[in-house]
């Protein structure tokens, strides 16, 4: 599998914005990693129109454990794909904090995603307390438990570790830290998917950006990385991308 530079808009962006994305493609053709950007739900079909025929993959950023029914404001993972998406980011430390999502809800929306076709992108992280308590490795080992669907696959699905006190804040953890967790991951994997798990791609997420993301990309087990603020602009997302094709 090739090494994964993914990108998370949030709820950032507009059709203006997209003009990003044409930069993003013409500056990098054939990358040696995979592109991925996941905007708003709104922006998926123009961002895949434009997309089309290039190396940038599309994804959604959630979607509904259900394939239809009276969801108000939800989407269906059968809508993403229909609407351009390849796949589909899952378990973000955002939903389970603001919207309650447990690890079972999200092994429940990756079955879905799995069902319509779509690679699940699955996050796990610590809170700030959970790290200082020394519970890192106990929290983040229950998460992967509870939220990969059975039969994943290094073709299905992505894990995604993103601390979460290191969102957004501009700080990030040691190298150490990071491979410690990385490692940590593919073990815990081989233990709950066997052989599929020496090629299954861990993500590492939180305040990547270009000034950090060689040295990241160099540590064992990390596989690319799931990029927040620094996607939105394609020279900034762009350099994340070739450090990782670098790497």
């Amino acid at each position: 599998m090739k090494k994964l530079a993914a990108g998370n808009w949030k709820m950032n962006g507009s059709m203006a914005a997209l003009a990003e994305v044409d930069a993003l493609i013409a500056a990098h053709p054939a990358p040696a990693c995979e592109m991925l950007l996941c905007p708003p739900t709104p922006l998926i079909a123009a961002m895949a129109a434009r997309a089309e025929g290039s190396a940038l993959q599309v994804g959604g950023q959630d979607c509904h454990q259900n394939s239809s029914g009276a969801h108000t404001g939800d989407v269906s993972a059968a809508m993403l794909a229909e609407a351009g998406a390849s796949h589909v980011i899952l378990g973000h430390s955002e939903r389970r904090a603001d919207h309650g999502e447990s690890s079972d809800l999200v092994r429940q929306k990756a079955e879905a995603a799995l069902a319509a076709g779509l690679i699940a992108v699955v996050c796990l992280g610590e809170t700030e307390a959970e790290r200082d308590a020394g519970a890192t490795l106990a929290v983040i080992g229950a998460q992967l438990d509870a939220s990969i669907p059975a039969g994943s696959t290094a073709a299905t699905v992505v894990i995604a570790y993103e601390p979460v006190w290191a969102i957004g804040t501009g700080r990030t953890p040691t190298l150490a830290q990071i491979a410690e967790v990385h490692g940590f991951l593919r073990a815990r994997l081989a233990g709950l998917i066997g052989a599929e798990a020496a090629g299954l791609r861990l993500l590492y997420g939180g305040s990547v950006k270009p000034s950090n993301a060689a040295e990241i990309f160099a540590l064992p087990e990390v596989d690319g990385a799931l990029v927040g603020g620094a996607s939105l602009k394609a020279a900034d997302f762009g350099a994340i991308v070739a450090a990782l094709s670098a790497a």
